[in-house]
């Protein structure tokens, strides 16, 4: 029974140790007022974005702009007409999709 105890202890702090390394992905856009929007990104743990995917598509899904984070953790484009989404792709589990109405001055 100890030894179950222990292993179930063990089993535990493990399980939160890994929750409290776990980083996670964190972007926000601008809309910069001039035709162009800035994103900027990271990680929870203060970790670079540094080379992330980040897709810009239309209504429909349709990837209209694609390119990664510079060195700085940022990306610009163009804004398009009408609805679109801004994707951070850091990989499974660490994406963050934004709404073009979202994103605002």
């Amino acid at each position: 029974m100890k030894k179950m105890m222990i292993t179930a202890m063990t089993l535990a702090v493990l399980a939160l140790a890994a929750t409290a390394f776990a980083h996670t992905p964190l972007c926000d856009c601008f809309d910069n007022g001039d035709g162009t929007v800035s994103c900027e990104g990271g990680f929870s743990d203060g970790s670079s974005a540094s080379g992330v995917k980040m897709y810009v598509k239309d209504g429909s899904g349709k990837v209209l702009q694609e390119g990664a984070m510079n060195a700085d953790s940022e990306f610009n484009f163009k804004k398009p007409e009408g609805s679109y989404t801004v994707l951070f792709d850091a990989g499974e589990g660490h994406a963050v999709e934004i709404n073009g109405a979202d994103i605002v001055e």
